[in-house]
Order: structure tokens, then sequence, then C-alpha cells
């Protein structure tokens, strides 16, 4: 059908709203298996970012097993931890009881069949000074086994521990493993007596170099020896895990790029060397990419050229055997003998929960993420686009791009359409090709969307990973600036209506290229950075040297950070901006982008300036998330299509 209106690029109206968005998504992860029944978390916008467990059993519709809100939704649990602030890990099941991090609190809460949460960890001094998160079951011993940050010693770093924590509540929860400054990943061998777990220290991120350890308990439970088995400075490891046979299995980055190997019991054995990434940086806990559906057979995603694949690999013969799946994006992996299960993904399908039998390759969808349906939608949805470009240093860099499309509209002849250049957070994150909402909203009223995998992007081994070391606010602002340009001069885009937006880390990369070039005519920053010297003064002990890589050692190269800081630059700016931004981020503070609007509004910069109370790093709740969308597009109305605006 051809379109009905004639109409600039940037003005259509499109059936894609704030509304639709906030009203009909939930974010979908961290599956979990038990005996035969599935378990996830779903987060609800809708009730305030809330996260609830759910499970399905087999015949059964979905559940709630978290015990609902209240009309007001105050007072409801909210599985959630804010171990390393971004937390993960934050429920575990066994034989039916759920355990789970609490958000109001963080104490760890039990929940038999049937009955009420009760908290198994003592109430705290402080507001959320004890932080529970990756748990694990020892059965043997009535105890679980978990991650600890505690928060208790006043103007004191947080301390990372292993903890026993009795099934019953009582006694109170015992360090088993301390003296690193990190832990991640506990997981207890199928016999009992082994424990493995990650740790890293300061100043290293667990993608640059962690270690590997395996410890054998004595007779109190307490770990009797230890050793390490892998990694170190500038080697990662990711996921362990042990087979039903006992024998542990990993993903290390020795090779360059997250590949899976065991530890045969002297040595590291790689299992399927690839140029590809069967894992991805541990900002939050659990997250798994590969599980077991017997002793012989290991299924494992991987990412390739920036699209997720399955393989089911032989652990005898370690002969691969892709398996086809319609996901292009897939993480939250699980596997037993009865199929594997994860959150999938592609260009024409919102996340889900799926079982997948790997032999035949059926998938069967267990949970949705939307309750609208993709094709009612046909005509307005826009397929991304792989783009490889040139940038800095004779380099590629890599990214997706979305043309815009609405079957009402057509644009004038001639025209080319405003550019949204999208820098994701991370800055270790990375773009997928997962159908979004948050893209379509853009393409669908006339905005091209160029998503970019800046160097620094996690998908495409370490050395592309690395290009960002000592580089921060260089190689990311160029590669976003030359991609825009890229399709510019490609004819796709009109080049001087391209605008910038990112969140956290991709927030700074915005503000950096509005700041210190002319590429974009506006941009918008969703918390992001603008002091990189208060960042490294005030933010949380996870990231409290990250710069050092990013940048260089603080206060020793304090100068850098001034330099690559855009509050400092002000002058520099004559371009409109947005700043959003959560009134209880610990992870980059309100003052951050308070400092900038200020100073865009001593200058006489046109600047959007909002404070969302009861947000934290990251919008979860309906209202705060709509208000947001709606004041960008009207914010690009004004200063980036120049069209009148129409909802």
């Amino acid at each position: 059908m051809a379109p009905t209106e004639i109409a600039p690029y940037g003005s259509w109206a499109s059936p894609i709203t704030s509304e639709l968005i906030v009203a009909s998504t939930i974010d979908l992860g961290e599956a979990l298996l038990d005996g035969e029944d599935v378990y996830w978390l779903e987060s609800r916008p809708q009730e305030g970012g809330r996260s609830v467990v759910m499970r399905l059993s087999p015949g059964d519709e979905p559940v709630e097993v978290t015990p609902p809100a209240p009309p007001a939704g105050e007072g409801a649990f909210n599985v959630r931890s804010r171990v390393h602030e971004y937390g993960g890990g934050a429920y575990f099941v066994a034989d039916g009881t759920v355990y789970f991090s609490n958000d109001g609190d963080q104490r760890l809460y039990r929940q038999d069949p049937g009955a009420a949460p009760r908290p198994i960890t003592p109430e705290p001094p402080r507001p959320r000074g004890l932080r529970y998160a990756d748990a694990v079951m020892d059965r043997g011993r009535r105890r679980l086994v978990a991650v600890r940050e505690d928060h208790r010693g006043a103007g004191k770093e947080p301390q990372n521990t292993l903890v026993e924590i009795a099934l019953d509540g009582a006694p109170e929860p015992r360090v088993i493993v301390s003296g690193g400054d990190f832990y991640a990943a506990p997981r207890l061998s199928p016999d009992g007596n082994s424990l493995a777990w990650i740790e890293w220290r300061h100043p290293n991120m667990p993608w640059d170099g962690c270690e590997l350890w395996l410890g054998r308990f004595g007779s109190d439970g307490g770990i009797a020896e230890k050793r390490r088995v892998a990694g170190g400075a500038a080697e990662s490891i990711v996921q362990p895990e042990w087979s039903p046979d006992g024998v542990l299995h990993f993903v290390s980055d020795r090779s360059g790029w997250w590949n899976l190997h065991r530890w045969t019991g002297e040595e590291i054995e790689p299992l399927y060397p690839l140029d590809a990434e069967f894992g991805r940086p541990q900002w939050g806990l659990r997250r798994t990419l590969f599980g077991f559906l017997s002793a012989r057979h290991l299924v494992a995603s991987y990412s390739k050229d920036g699209l997720s694949r399955l393989v089911l690999l032989d652990l005898r013969t370690l002969s691969p055997r892709p398996i086809a799946t319609p996901y292009t994006d897939i993480s939250w992996l699980r596997a037993d003998a009865r199929g594997v299960y994860f959150r999938g993904g592609s260009p024409t399908q919102f996340p889900v929960i799926v079982k997948l039998a790997p032999d035949t390759g059926e998938v069967t969808v267990l949970r949705r993420s939307t309750l609208d349906e993709p094709g009612a939608y046909d005509g307005y949805i826009s397929q991304p686009q792989p783009i490889q470009f040139p940038t800095g240093g004779g380099l590629c860099a890599h990214g997706l791009f979305y043309p815009p499309g609405n079957r009402d509209f057509a644009a004038p002849e001639r025209e080319l359409p405003p550019l949204i250049v999208i820098s994701h957070g991370g800055p270790t994150g990375a773009a997928t090709a997962t159908l979004s909402w948050g893209v379509q909203y853009w393409t669908s009223r006339g905005f091209a969307v160029f998503d970019v995998n800046y160097g620094g992007s996690s998908g495409y081994g370490r050395a592309y990973r690395e290009r960002l070391r000592g580089k921060w606010g260089v190689v990311d602002v160029e590669d976003c600036v030359n991609g825009a340009r890229f399709l510019a001069a490609a004819g796709r885009v009109d080049g001087k209506r391209m605008a910038i937006r990112g969140s956290s880390a991709g927030g700074y990369t915005a503000l950096c290229a509005l700041t210190f070039g002319d590429a974009f005519a506006t941009g918008a920053s969703y918390y992001g950075v603008s002091d990189l010297e208060a960042l490294a003064r005030d933010t949380h002990k996870f990231e409290s040297r990250y710069l050092d890589g990013l940048i260089g050692p603080y206060p020793e190269a304090s100068a850098l950070y001034r330099k690559r800081s855009p509050v400092n630059f002000t002058e520099r700016l004559s371009v409109p901006m947005a700043l959003f931004q959560g009134a209880e981020d610990a992870i980059v503070p309100p003052q951050q982008a308070e400092a900038m609007a200020a100073a865009l509004e001593k200058k006489g910069v046109p600047c959007l300036y909002l404070l969302f109370n009861g947000e934290q790093h990251g919008f979860r709740r309906a209202d705060n998330v709509k208000r947001a969308l709606d004041a960008e597009l009207h914010f690009y109305s004004v200063f980036l299509s120049g069209a009148k605006l129409r909802f």
C-alpha cells in the first residue's frame, strides 16, 4: 500500500508510543531450573520497576512466586541485589524453595512453597549495609554459599567475601573465603567436597583480569586448602561450572577470545577454539552462556560478528554441532536432560524465555516480554543493517543501522532523514539486533538510528575491547563521529541533522562528542558522566579503579582527567542538549548532571534537565520512562528535525 501522506522526516505519527512501550513491556532475565520447573525474573515498569520471581511447572501457566504488590506498590518484595551496585544473581531455587535478595533492605529471604518469605540474614545496622548475591546450595551442610558485600564500616571501602548462610537463618553468616577485593560465581562440585570461585583485585575489572580458584572444604565447612586454576592480571575468566560428573569447566580469554576450557586436575584444556565470544563482561553476576545436557554434552551460546549462535559440543570427542535457532541474541542460558532454556531475541522478535529441543531445534516460547505481536506493526518496524566503517588508526568499527520506516508516510523528494547515533553503556557493552521498541519509537517517526559498537565494545575479541584502554573519551567518540559521517557521505542521512544519545558510559561519550566536536546538532545524556575527577572520587567500589585502565591512575593522571571532562569545557558548547538523571544514582551521582546543566544555563545554551526521584542508575518506573522519552522527542523536534511534532 502506498503511503497516504507526504511529511518531513522526524514528524511522522506512529502507533509506537511511549504509552505502548511502558504499558506492554517487561524485562526478562536470569533463568533457573529446579526439577521440572523453570524460573525467571521479570522486571515490571508498570509496578515501579519491581522485579518478581516467576515459575512455570509442566502443564501449567506461569505463576508469580514473589508475593504480589499492594495496590500502591508500597512494601512489596522487589527481587534485586545491589552487590557491585549492578547486582545479578538475586535469587536461587532448590527443591521448590526460593531464596532471594530484597531490594528494600538487601537481606536474603527464604520462601518455602505456600509460605510467606522470611529473612535468613540479620538486619544490618545501616540500610542495605549487608548485601548478598549469586548463592548456591550446599545440601550436605544445610547452607547456602553466597557473595556478600559488607557496607557496615562507615567511611571505609565495602568488604567483599564468600559466606555461608544457614538455611534457617541461625547462626549468622560466616566468612569462608576472604582477602580479595571482589568475588563472584561460587560453584559447588557435585560431590560437595570442593568449591570453585572467581576473584579479582583493584585496579582490574573482571574483564581485564581475574582468577579462578578451587578450594577443598575442611571438617568445619571452611576452605582447608585452595589453589589458583587459571586467570591472572591479563586473563579474564567467566562462568565456572561443574559438569554432572564433576569436571570443572569455564570460559577464558587467554587466546584473545572468551572460549570454553576445562580443568583436568592437572592442566587446562581448550574445548572449542574459535574467534568468537562465549562470555560477556561481568557487569552483573550469574550471566550464563553454557550448560550441560548431560555429562557428555554441553550446549553453549557464542557471539560472532555481533550475532549469537548455539552449538552442541560432545565432551568426549570435542566435536561441535551447530544448532539452528531463530534468535540472534541469546543470554541467561540453562540446560538439563529435558532441553535448553534461555532468553532469546532477534530483529523480528522481542525478547522471550524459550525452551529449545537440541535434537530437533523445536522452540517453545514460555514467556514474552511484550503482549504486542510485532506482526501487528508491519510497516512500522525497521530492520537493522550491519555496517562496518573505517575509523582512526586505519582500523574499522561496527554498528547497526536502522533506516526510518512508516507505512503511512513518505518524506518529500530528495530529503534525507535526521540521524540519531546511540552510544551504548559499559563502555564494554554492545549493541544487539534484538527488536526493541526503544529503537522503533524513533525510526517509525522518520529518524534513522545508528547503534554503534565502538572500539571497547565486547563481542569482537579482547584486542577490540582493549582499544579503549587509556583512550576513553577519544576512541569511542571518534568511532561514533566517523560512523555518522560515513552514513552521511554515503547519502543515507542528513549530515547537518545528526544527534547522539547514550546512557551511563554512553552518556559520557555523547557529552564528549557534543562538547569537543561539531558533528552533532544536539544530543541527550541519560545519567552520563560529565566530570571524570568527580567520578573517580565519588563512585562505588566496583568501579572505583575502573578509570585507571580507561584514563590513567588517579590522581597521578589528574590533568588528563580534567582534559577529558566535558564539564570543564562548556565554553566550547554551542548545541543544545538534554540531561536525564536518577536522584538515587550511586554510580553516577546527580551532581554530575547538575554541574553540566548549571554550566549550560550560565552560557545560555538551551538545556533540558530532568531529575527523577526514586530512580537509580537506569530508569525502571513506567511514568519516568515515558516522561523522559516524550521529553527527548520534543527536544529533537525543536532542535533537530525542525518539523511540527505529531503524536
